[in-house]
């Protein structure tokens, strides 16, 4: 039979490469479809706070504003009225794309826990119910209430005593073989640097003391400088020292120490020297962590202040003042010849209070800007001692004297007021003990003013033949540390003092 010779055609086989580009271009198009089915119907998780910049952190009256970062753009409307803030801050919010600033109008009060709560806001595309915002909570604390002052009884006697208010506490920083006869606190209150001279038989005062500095053993987590990334990097913290560790920075043996200042950053001191061979070669000096101590040179100067910038110098030379950058044989960078002082600066540097001597024997304190503007406050007979701004840089505090005269005899009775910078209205506070060392600090929050009250004596003390002295040289007996809270909502009006348990002299608030 003859052969089926009937060919059928066979299928063509379809390549291994072409058909896993039909799978990826099917895989492609249904997840587009997806998406897109996602995005025009709106079904997406709800947006979130991603960080928030003080979340667990320490803050400071420097610290003025936090940031809180979204997840996506937000209607900024329901943001700011759905936040809620515990104790209550007032302030006021700006938008920069998903991120939120709330700046502080006033500096949060010290030793206070907050809560900062966000539910209910709405993102900015977001359309109908069930859109809020996942509520968010968050946490953060001020610094501790702490001073440290100079104790006048018993074992405290010439030492450095730290009290926090927050905890309760009261600890002596340093030996007994120390007395102190100054100091300053660091940025972060985690050490102070001091003057002292070792305790002896023989009186020595300002011509034999160093410079030294002592731990406090407060740790502080500050928050990150505000930037897009702050809230994202990790801080590293210093590792915490036990109170009392002192450490020597600045030696008498070739000089003289005599008055210094710290800078705001904590990175500069700067010591008026003199030295013990050629009394004629005195002046400032800079002093930095890992650096030799450094003579500034030029012209010999008097009473200096570090600007709060910490890169300049605001120095008393010849007839006016002198801004010197911090760096030797700089030239000036400004000379003020009308004024022979100056007291204080703001925080944020943008005002400083300068003292003008009269013709007529009076003295007038004024308001120097940097924008260079001049205003007189006030003119008195007396003398004008400390002058310290408030946060908000509208209520200046004045330590003053006026000039009493009895059976012709002139003498000073001094008394805090407080200057309203806008209309320049003095209103007095209280008034001080009949004495001239009085020292005032107001608080970084700007609600308290610490001030001591020191009698004399002519007798030595019981724990050493060297007694201490007040800024006139004179014996110090006891001195009460007094508490002069002040009203945020009303600065200028009279408060009550109040008692402290404690006697010591020089007290000043950690910042």
């Amino acid at each position: 039979m003859p052969k089926n010779t009937r060919q059928f055609p066979k299928t063509p086989r379809t390549p291994f490469p072409l058909a896993l580009d039909r799978v990826a271009i099917a895989l492609m198009v249904t997840l587009s479809v997806v998406i897109g089915v996602l995005l025009w119907g709106g079904e997406r998780a709800s947006a979130h706070v991603r960080s928030f910049s003080w979340q667990d952190r320490h803050i400071g009256a420097e610290d003025t504003a936090f940031i809180l970062n979204f997840s996506r753009p937000m209607d900024s409307a329901s943001v700011e009225s759905n936040l809620k803030i515990n104790p209550p801050l007032p302030g006021k919010s700006s938008w920069a794309g998903r991120r939120m600033a709330y700046t502080l109008s006033m500096p949060a009060p010290y030793g206070t826990e907050f809560e900062v709560r966000l539910e209910g806001a709405k993102d900015r595309f977001s359309q109908g119910k069930g859109a809020s915002i996942q509520p968010f909570v968050g946490h953060f604390r001020t610094r501790d209430r702490a001073f440290a002052y100079i104790g006048v009884e018993g074992e405290e006697e010439g030492r450095l005593i730290l009290y926090n208010f927050t905890r309760q506490e009261k600890l002596a920083l340093t030996p007994k073989d120390l007395v102190v006869m100054e100091f300053k606190p660091y940025p972060l209150g985690d050490r102070i640097l001091f003057a002292a001279t070792q305790r002896t038989a023989q009186p020595q005062g300002l011509l034999e003391q160093q410079l030294f500095t002592v731990t406090t053993g407060i740790q502080i987590h500050p928050p990150e400088q505000i930037t897009p990334q702050a809230s994202e990097v990790p801080v590293v913290l210093p590792k915490p020292e036990p109170a009392g560790k002192v450490e020597l920075v600045l030696d008498s043996s070739t000089h003289q120490n005599l008055k210094f200042d710290l800078s705001a950053d904590g990175q500069v001191i700067v010591v008026q020297r003199v030295n013990r061979n050629d009394p004629a070669d005195f002046g400032p000096w800079i002093v930095r962590q890992g650096t030799p101590p450094t003579p500034l040179k030029g012209e010999p100067g008097g009473d200096f202040l570090i600007t709060p910038d910490s890169s300049s110098l605001a120095i008393a030379q010849g007839q006016g003042l002198a801004i010197l950058p911090l760096e030797p044989d700089a030239k000036p960078l400004d000379f003020l010849p009308k004024f022979g002082t100056v007291l204080g600066f703001s925080r944020d540097g943008s005002l400083a209070t300068m003292i003008k001597f009269n013709t007529d024997r009076t003295r007038s304190l004024f308001l120097v800007s940097n924008q260079g503007t001049q205003k007189e406050l006030l003119r008195t007979t007396g003398s004008i001692l400390n002058t310290q701004f408030d946060p908000t840089n509208q209520i200046l505090y004045c330590l003053l004297t006026e000039l009493k005269t009895d059976n012709d005899l002139y003498r000073e009775e001094p008394y805090l007021a407080a200057i309203d910078l806008k209309t320049s209205k003095l209103s007095p506070l209280i008034l001080l003990p009949d004495q001239r060392d009085v020292q005032i600090s107001l608080s970084p929050d700007g609600l308290a003013i610490l001030f001591d009250q020191t009698t004399h004596t002519t007798t030595a003390s019981a724990t050493t033949k060297e007694p201490l002295q007040d800024s006139s040289g004179k014996a110090i007996a006891n001195s009460r540390l007094w508490l002069l809270p002040i009203n945020p909502e009303a600065p200028t009006t009279n408060p009550m003092p109040e008692p402290l348990p404690f006697s010591g002299i020089r007290p000043r608030w950690l910042p």
